[in-house]
């Protein structure tokens, strides 16, 4: 299946080009209300082409950057905000959350015993040693 692949890939390509070769040079372009095609029109169409997207990659590379600035400040005020309402919403909740917390208390604290009795045996046997 993998060789089908690259062989039908590399087929579609070879289309692509040998479709390309006899129509290279018909290209043209319209400059200035005169039309220019041929070898030369070939060539500036591509030159013209390359630069608009050079500055099109350009503009879109310093805009990035404004806006990663711009909401670099916008984003931490965003989370801040998204924090003080999960916030408020767990307080309204907080009675109807009151046995999940109970729940969750006598875990934790069962949990912080143990782990404390854990280290003071720890302690004793390297206080022994």
């Amino acid at each position: 299946m993998k060789k089908l692949l690259a062989v039908t890939l590399i087929v579609l390509l070879a289309i692509a080009a040998f479709n390309n070769l006899d129509s290279t040079w018909n290209h043209g372009f319209y400059f200035d209300g005169d039309e220019v095609d041929g070898p030369l029109g070939w060539l500036l169409g591509v030159l013209f082409a390359g630069g608009g997207l050079l500055i099109g990659a350009v503009v879109l590379v310093c805009t990035a950057l404004l806006v990663g600035v711009l909401f670099a400040g916008l984003g931490m005020l965003a989370v801040v905000g998204i924090g003080a309402v999960a916030v408020a919403i767990i307080a309204a909740l907080s009675p109807l959350l009151l046995p999940l917390a109970i729940v969750v208390a006598i875990v934790w604290f069962c949990n912080r015993r143990n782990r404390e009795r854990r280290s003071a045996m720890k302690a004793a046997k390297e206080a022994a040693v």
